[in-house]
């Protein structure tokens, strides 16, 4: 845990708040929690909050308040609805074929996973109004770092120097956060640090949003850290690229284009940057892989911490939760015997891309015994497969500090996918090598220690996208992945629970994207909602 951004620790629980935060979110219609704040000139009359504020922007990926895990700094919207991953995971699996929760009283989950969502469910106005949050926060650090302020406050060169990296990082994030919001709901809030504050913001749609994030990506390129030279837990170049490769990748239902040539060359970045597979395929997924051989693969990470940064983050939800109703197995991931009561289960159709050669593949981490691979109940936890792909045990036999609250890190973006979207990118005609692309296939069959090489005729496009469930899986990427096959809406693809039916049912072409959650569009009037909702 030493090497983990040691802000998020320190001072991440209080930077949300050192900036002034009216100030800061006015400009995106977000209503904060929380009226503390310090005024801005006096703030930085110290030097070091430069950092100290950018580490708020990083800080909001992970957390959702000042007043430990069940604190929330947006009004209404309770924590455990709006932490940035956790809603992630849900927006982009819960709602597709891998995840089941059990406990469909928690507000929103019910809605997601079967596919009835309104624009009354809290989950999504948590995701909208979270990044919506990123972004002013990004805006306000930006307007605190002109020219013209820090030659009003004579901040020194050294300063200024750093705070050029410290810049191009927030408006990575800042440009992360609406990648998300275009990707997920088809349009934004659009404010910059040019906006003036309180200025009823414009509205972006896809395109335009499109065109802002790749510019600002392109833009920043030379300011930000080589890869893998920054502080853990800090964005860069490596980041960026990955943005922009998963926007080319996709950007035929963004914008209707086929990027796939400038996803390969994004991708040929990443992988230049001296990133390399784990060792094992579940470090990327223990309590300590921030040191063990994962850091070499994971390119970006949402920090967690049981002591510092608690919080009901993706992967303490996913720990806890995948802890099963009778294998009462929580003891050998680090939490407690029980954990949380075989809150989450795996849908059939994902379990069944583990039969035959995959049977014992190391990202097999399926639990089958005594239990129907069917679950025609939702609320009955003892059916369906559970699995236990992430651990609050190290990779030397330990386990995190604390039982509930895990040290585990969330693999925001890893090396594994780039070798994913480079093949698929190859295969859609984007260029590249064909020998290159089977090499990255099996390297990550070899790493799972799977023993059946691939072959040339084995690389197929409905391959990749199987392949990149049983790699990716629970990792924030599946609807996005369905979406782009033509396999989330229409029903060519139908998966358990799909659309409310048990076996699933078709889903009509405007639930491709979100609606915008009605308090959004309540408080700007130029937000219209998505077509269809």
């Amino acid at each position: 845990m030493n090497t983990r951004f040691k802000m998020y620790k320190t001072i991440g629980l209080i930077c949300l708040f050192i900036v002034t935060l009216v100030s800061c979110t006015d400009d995106l219609n977000i209503t904060p929690n929380d009226d503390q704040t310090v005024l801005s000139e006096d703030l930085f009359e110290d030097e070091a909050a430069y950092k100290q504020v950018l580490a708020g922007i990083y800080a909001n990926l992970a957390l959702t308040g000042t007043d430990g895990a069940g604190s929330s700094n947006l009004k209404n919207i309770d924590a455990g609805t709006s932490q940035f991953g956790r809603v992630l995971l849900y927006t982009q699996t819960l709602a597709a074929d891998q995840m089941i929760w059990s406990y469909e009283n928690d507000p929103g989950t019910r809605e997601l996973q079967r596919n009835i969502w309104t624009d009354q469910n809290p989950l999504l106005l948590g995701m909208f109004s979270r990044a919506h949050l990123s972004i002013a926060l990004a805006n306000n650090f930006l307007r605190e770092t002109t020219d013209d302020k820090l030659n009003s406050r004579n901040v020194s060169e050294s300063t200024r120097s750093e705070i050029v990296e410290y810049r191009a990082e927030a408006r990575l994030m800042r440009a992360m956060a609406y990648y998300y919001l275009m990707d997920l709901f088809g349009k934004a809030n659009f404010a910059d640090e040019t906006t003036p504050i309180n200025a009823i913001p414009e509205v972006y749609e896809r395109a335009q949003l499109f065109s802002f994030i790749e510019s600002e990506l392109l833009a920043i390129e030379s300011d930000l850290v080589n890869p893998r030279q920054n502080q853990y837990g800090r964005a860069d170049k490596a980041v960026g690229y990955m943005v922009l490769a998963k926007m080319y990748l996709n950007a035929e239902v963004y914008i209707g284009e086929n990027r796939y040539s400038d996803c390969i060359t994004q991708c040929e970045k990443i992988i230049a940057g001296g990133y390399a597979l784990a060792n094992n395929y579940l470090h990327n997924f223990m309590a300590d892989n921030n040191t063990n051989s994962a850091l070499n693969e994971i390119i970006f990470p949402i920090v967690s911490d049981g002591v510092t940064t608690q919080n009901f983050g993706p992967t303490t939800v996913m720990i806890n939760g995948s802890v099963g109703s009778l294998e009462v197995n929580g003891a050998e991931v680090g939490v407690g015997a029980a954990g949380w009561g075989g809150a989450l289960r795996v849908r059939k159709q994902f379990a069944q891309l583990f039969d035959g050669a995959f049977a014992n593949d190391d990202r097999n981490t399926l639990i089958s015994a005594n239990r129907p691979i069917d679950i025609a109940d939702i609320s009955d936890k003892d059916t369906g497969y559970i699995i236990q792909k992430y651990s609050n045990a190290t990779s030397t036999g330990g386990f995190g500090v604390d039982q509930t609250f895990v040290d585990t890190d969330f693999p925001l973006f890893r090396l594994a996918d780039v070798y994913l979207m480079y093949a698929e990118a190859h295969l859609r005609g984007g260029g590249g090598s064909a020998t290159t692309a089977l090499g990255y296939l099996n390297a990550l069959r070899t790493r799972a220690n799977n023993p059946v090489a691939l072959t040339s005729t084995d690389m197929t496009l409905d391959f990749i996208l199987d392949e990149r469930s049983r790699e990716l899986h629970w990792e924030a990427h599946r609807r996005q992945d369905l979406i782009r096959y033509n396999r989330f809406t229409g029903g060519n693809y139908n998966w358990a629970w799909k659309g409310n039916g048990s076996s699933g049912i078709a889903l009509p072409a405007h639930m491709a994207v979100y609606p915008i959650p009605s308090a959004s569009l309540a408080s700007n009037p130029n937000l219209t909602q998505n077509l269809g909702y």
